[in-house]
C-alpha cells in the first residue's frame, strides 16, 4: 500500500490492539468502522478508525493517503486531532481524538435560549481553524453538520472540524477540479464543472452560518437538479419573520461568503476581518425561532441520511455483497 511510505514518525507498524482496548462501535462505512477505545497504559479514551485494507479501491487508498497527510500537518484546537496510526497485514488504524459532545446543530436545538452571539463565536472559531488549514495548503471540501462536532458535553466544549476524507492538499497557485461535496453545501463553481480553490470552504461555511442564524438552509429542494439551479444562481434571501431578529452585520457577512463568483468571494483571512465576525462585543440578541426551525431541518436531514444508507445497503445486497 503506497500510502505507508509517506507517513512520518507517528506511523507504527504494529498491532493496534496490543496498545488499545476496543469498545463499542461508534459508526461504520463501506470500508471502515470507528470504535470507542482506551489506551492500555494510561486509560485515556480515543476513537479508533479501523480500515479494512481488502475493501479499499485505488481511489480509496489515494483519498486515505491525503486524509492522513492533511491530519498529520494540522495541530489546531478546533480540528479533530490524529494521535497516531498503525499498520497491520489486514487493517490500517487511525487513533483519533474522541468528540463525545455531539453535532453542532444537535447542540443548538437542545438550548433553552439561543443568541446571535453564540452563532458568531462558533463561526469565528470555525473560520480561524479553516484559515489555519488553508495556510497549510489544505482544503476540507466537505464541510457539513455531520463534520462539526463538540469535544465534550460541557457547555464550554470546543467545536471541532472532523473528517478530512475529501480534503485536498494543493499549492497556493494550483486549482482543483474533482467534483465532490454534499448537496446543499457544495459551492457553485464545483457544480458548474469549473476549476476551484479554497473558496469552496468559505461557501460551505456561509451555508452553515445561514442555518445557525435562522434554522433552515438558504438553498433547499428535494430534487437535486432544482437545488443545484438555486445554488448556481445564488438564489437565496432572508425571509421575514425568520430573519427579523438577525442583525444587518450578520446578513452582510453571509452575503460575502455566499457570493457566486469565487473571485469576488471573501477568503478566510478576509472573512476574519469582517465587522460581524470580528466584533468583540458578543450580541445578546435572542433568536427564538431558530431552535424550532432547526429541529425540523435536523429531522429531515437525518431521515434523508438514513434513506441513503438503506439504499446503499440494498445495492450491496443486490450485488451479493454483505456489509
Amino acid at each position: 500500500m503506497p500510502l505507508m511510505k509517506k507517513i512520518s514518525n507517528f506511523f507504527r507498524k504494529d498491532e493496534c490492539k496490543k496498545h488499545y482496548k476496543f469498545g463499542k462501535a461508534l459508526g461504520s462505512g463501506s470500508f471502515a468502522t470507528v470504535y470507542l477505545s482506551r489506551h492500555v497504559k494510561d486509560d485515556t479514551e480515543w476513537a479508533i478508525k479501523s480500515i479494512e485494507k481488502k475493501k479499499l479501491t485505488k481511489e480509496d487508498e489515494d483519498a486515505l493517503e491525503i486524509e492522513v497527510e492533511a491530519m498529520e500537518k494540522i495541530k489546531h484546537p478546533n480540528v479533530v486531532h490524529l494521535k497516531e496510526i498503525y499498520d497491520t497485514k489486514s487493517h490500517f488504524y487511525m487513533v483519533l481524538e474522541v468528540c463525545a459532545g455531539g453535532e453542532l446543530f444537535d447542540r443548538v436545538v437542545e438550548k433553552e435560549k439561543y443568541t446571535e452571539g453564540e452563532a458568531q463565536i462558533c463561526v469565528r472559531k470555525l473560520a480561524r481553524a479553516l484559515k489555519y488549514c488553508h495556510d497549510l495548503g489544505i482544503t476540507h471540501r466537505d464541510l457539513k453538520p455531520e463534520n462539526l462536532l463538540y469535544a465534550t458535553t460541557e457547555d464550554d466544549a470546543e467545536i471541532k472540524i472532523a473528517d478530512f476524507g475529501l480534503a485536498k492538499i494543493v499549492g497556493e497557485d494550483l486549482m482543483m477540479k474533482t467534483a465532490c461535496g454534499t448537496p446543499g453545501y457544495v459551492a457553485p463553481e464545483i457544480l458548474k464543472g469549473q476549476k476551484y480553490g479554497k473558496g469552496v470552504d468559505v461557501w460551505s461555511l456561509g451555508v452553515i452560518t445561514y442555518i445557525l442564524l435562522c434554522g433552515f438552509p438558504p438553498f433547499y429542494d428535494q430534487n437535486n437538479a432544482e437545488l443545484f439551479k438555486q445554488i448556481k444562481a445564488g438564489a437565496y434571501d432572508f425571509p421575514s419573520p425568520y430573519w427579523d431578529d438577525v442583525s444587518d452585520d450578520a446578513k452582510n457577512c453571509i452575503r460575502k461568503m455566499l457570493t457566486v463568483n469565487p473571485s469576488k468571494r471573501v477568503t478566510m483571512a478576509q472573512l476574519l476581518e469582517d465587522k460581524w465576525l470580528k466584533g468583540e462585543e458578543v450580541s445578546n440578541r435572542e433568536l427564538p425561532r431558530v431552535m424550532g426551525e432547526l429541529k425540523s431541518f435536523n429531522a429531515r436531514r437525518k431521515l434523508q441520511s438514513g434513506m441513503r444508507a438503506v439504499k446503499a445497503l440494498a445495492r450491496f445486497q443486490n450485488m451479493g455483497i454483505k456489509e
